[in-house]
């Protein structure tokens, strides 16, 4: 399913109506009823119930209106507050305030402090609320008269049910500038919107619907839109089913470079991922002095000492360790680089010496995308397009930005990367992107906050990179290993909630994988 930005939706929204003749008012008719019938469903039924609506001036407003009229014909006690400023309202969202008025119900002005005292008093008795006052087009700081009924609405314990995006949210960077509505479920119209997903506003967005509003499918599905979910379907696509004859060989044979002194446990997690990922044969090239420690602790995963320099710092470096490495690269299906190797400047030489000759696809996490400051102009020479699976800081260091000018425009900034240095980006946040040259994005749908553990970085690596070969499109293995990375810590969280490790969500792997198989 793809995801739209608010200037794509309205773009959308044109198209219907230019095209394909489809009325502005047939779309808010649709939109209003199924947010009816949603809320309906959320309160067990709707009979009976008092139901708050609040409208704002736009035509998020209007969808609001009409899900008054759709909850009062369900026999709802209906109470309607006009949230915008009636001097703005447009065509439609006018006409359906028109036929709320010919039918009696009333809509009550916010302007006076009676007017809110009547809306304090009706939400404190209300079962759910309707949040229809800003939609996709905010930006910015809020009005005062809209931040005082949203602190009102986030005060009460009835359900509420936000129309498109939770008002307060930027609906393009989940960014909340002042307050938003802490909504219980959020129906996004047409198609799920950034904002969803990032920042608070995946906080805020709570259990998310999905109504195509009679839109055209070939409007939603438009190579235009850049956007899309690593859903249940797309990964289910992408699952490889192994042959009857397959065997280790034919499943992927990877070098992991990884680990140094007090970061063993990096290079542990990111190989065994792989493993757990269904690679058939992992190696572990580690610092020599480490490795009777590391082929002490993995029995299924393969150890390489590699020379450490004249200094022996428990890191790898020195001309004899590029020479050692130059020598096996070529002997891999695909190359890991990076969980725990140190940012010794002698070890990020190495991994640019080694990243620029590997002949094969290769993943950098962690200090190897670090070597790769100051340097980036060298990704774009690779013989493989190069997969970086940076968090938000290691993405700030790389690029030479902060992390809030980041979050400002995340989804804008790793495509515009992405495009750039024509890599493919793996960008770690509450809500992981997958970001390619092409200038597509894909947003997970899996994961939870359980996760924000050390070395769930690592296993995402080791997942990524152990897929690599299984994979007809190698590029497309970071799609799959983020969903399965996500899934089987959602799996894990199930068991150990708060408290689960990385370890946990790599020993969920293998049940992640054969979860997404019995779909």
């Amino acid at each position: 399913m793809k995801l739209t930005t608010g200037e794509e939706m309205r773009e959308v929204d044109k198209k219907a109506r230019e095209e394909y003749g489809i009325a502005e008012l047939v779309l808010m008719e649709n939109a209003g009823s199924f947010a009816a019938r949603a809320l309906s469903e959320s309160l067990g039924g709707a009979e009976g119930k008092s139901i708050v609506l609040l409208a704002g001036s736009g035509n998020n407003g209007g969808d609001a209106l009409v899900a008054a009229r759709h909850l009062a014909g369900m026999g709802a006690r209906v109470k309607v507050f006009f949230a915008g400023e009636r001097d703005h309202l447009k065509e439609s969202p006018r006409a359906v305030l028109h036929t709320l008025e010919a039918m009696g119900l009333d809509v009550a002005a916010l302007e006076s402090d009676r007017d809110f005292d009547r809306l304090r008093l009706a939400l404190r008795f209300a079962h759910g609320v309707v949040d229809g006052i800003l939609g996709t087009g905010y930006k910015g700081e809020l009005r005062k008269k809209t931040l005082r009924i949203l602190e009102l609405i986030n005060e009460i314990h009835a359900f509420v049910l936000a129309l498109d995006i939770p008002s307060g949210v930027d609906g393009d960077t989940g960014e909340v500038a002042t307050l938003a509505i802490r909504a219980d479920a959020t129906v996004a119209f047409g198609l799920p919107k950034p904002g969803h997903f990032l920042g608070k506003g995946a906080e805020c967005t709570g259990r998310l619907l999905v109504d195509p509003i009679g839109l055209p499918p070939a409007l939603l599905e438009s190579e235009e839109i850049r956007q899309a979910l690593i859903d249940d379907k797309l990964a289910e696509d992408l699952l490889p089913r192994r042959d009857w004859a397959a065997h280790k060989g034919t499943c992927g044979n990877l070098l992991v470079l990884a680990g140094s002194q007090g970061m063993t446990g990096a290079a542990c997690l990111s190989s065994m991922a792989a493993l757990r990922a269904g690679a058939g044969l992992v190696t572990l090239a580690a610092p020599e002095s480490l490795q009777p420690i590391l082929a002490t602790k993995l029995t299924e995963v393969m150890t390489l000492p590699v020379p450490e320099g004249e200094a022996q710092e428990g890191r790898i470096s020195g001309m004899k360790a590029v020479e050692a490495l130059s020598k096996i690269v070529s002997h891999y299906d695909a190359i890991l680089l990076g969980p725990g190797l140190g940012r010794n400047q002698e070890t990020l030489e190495l991994v640019r010496i080694v990243a620029a000759e590997a002949p094969c696809p290769l993943v950098l996490d962690a200090d190897a995308i670090f070597a790769f400051r100051g340097h980036t102009e060298t990704l774009r020479d690779f013989q493989h397009t190069p997969i970086l699976t940076p968090h938000l800081g290691e993405m700030a260091g790389l690029l030479g930005l902060s992390v809030a000018e980041i979050r400002r425009d995340l989804v804008g900034t790793v495509r515009r990367a992405a495009m750039d240095l024509k890599a493919i980006f793996v960008m770690k946040s509450e809500c992981t992107l997958v970001a390619y040259p092409d200038g597509n994005v894909f947003f997970t749908t899996k994961g939870n906050a359980g996760m924000a553990t050390a070395g769930t970085g690592d296993v995402l690596a080791g997942t990524v990179a152990g897929l690599l070969k299984q994979l007809k499109d190698r590029t497309l293995a970071p799609l799959l290993a983020v969903y399965l990375h996500g899934l089987a810590g959602d799996l894990a969280y199930e068991e150990m909630g708060d408290g689960l490790l990385a370890g946990d969500i790599l020993s969920a792997l293998g049940r992640a994988r054969r979860h997404l198989m019995e779909i």
